[in-house]
């Protein structure tokens, strides 16, 4: 049985980069998510909302039913009384970009179904795969970063529990960690005032995750680490374009 925190929960925490090769490339910095069952979504206007558009499948029909549609095409249909948990930036401001999005299928017991992964990439696109359990591995299928190839594999490390959320990913190709990703936060209540403060700790934060992912692209491009050419992207069946 997975021990939850209170939700909806903000969770407070830093993001870390690191890229291993050709060039090493790191950095670190303060963010925070939201802990939330996509039955039960929090409405705080301007400091937080979420739409079942700005994640996969079809913006006319809820998350839960969207998230059920994609894990029944996978194998795995979801009970009536499982709950989904989402991991995922609110949209704040009008705006929302959410590189990785974690959605966690328990049953009513408690005990983990399965994960879904959706990730967006800046040029518009979704993906999304399924996996089973806390650490697994999945192959590398969508182009994210520009310096990358659509080849290797990611490895995972997922933790939900009252003290601590965290989602770490390793990617391997050629036999070699090259890169290397994570969020650890701690959740709390989203109460309002808690949700205010973390707001004004770091406002504008979706916009801010956006632009520097451009930033530490460009300066990547100006120290010549060579660009893989995009290729149109097909969605697996259950997510939007």
């Amino acid at each position: 049985m997975v021990a939850l925190p209170a939700l909806p929960a903000i969770v407070p925490g830093h993001v870390s980069h690191s890229r291993r090769m050709p060039r090493r490339h790191r950095f670190r910095y303060r963010t925070y998510q939201w802990l939330v069952d996509v039955t039960d979504l929090p409405r705080r206007g301007w400091l937080g909302s979420f739409r079942a558009a700005d994640h996969l499948g079809d913006s006319q029909r809820s998350l839960r039913d969207n998230v059920a549609h994609f894990t029944a095409a996978q194998g795995v249909p979801l009970a009536s009384d499982d709950r989904v948990l989402m991991l995922a930036n609110a949209r704040t401001f009008g705006y929302v970009f959410d590189p990785l999005t974690v959605f966690w299928c328990l049953t009513a017991a408690g005990d983990l179904r399965c994960v879904v992964l959706e990730i967006h990439n800046t040029y518009g696109e979704r993906h999304a795969q399924f996996a089973r359990g806390t650490r697994f591995s999945l192959d590398k299928q969508f182009y994210v970063s520009p310096f990358f190839t659509v080849e290797g594999r990611y490895d995972v490390t997922l933790r939900l529990d009252p003290g601590q959320v965290s989602v770490a990913i390793d990617l391997h190709q050629h036999d070699r960690r090259v890169f290397s990703a994570a969020f650890t936060g701690k959740p709390r209540p989203a109460d309002r005032r808690a949700v205010l403060a973390t707001v004004l700790r770091t406002p504008f934060v979706t916009h801010q995750i956006a632009t520097l992912i451009r930033m530490h692209g460009v300066w990547l491009w100006f120290r010549r680490l060579p660009v893989v050419q995009r290729r149109p992207h097909t969605p697996p069946e259950g997510v939007a374009r």
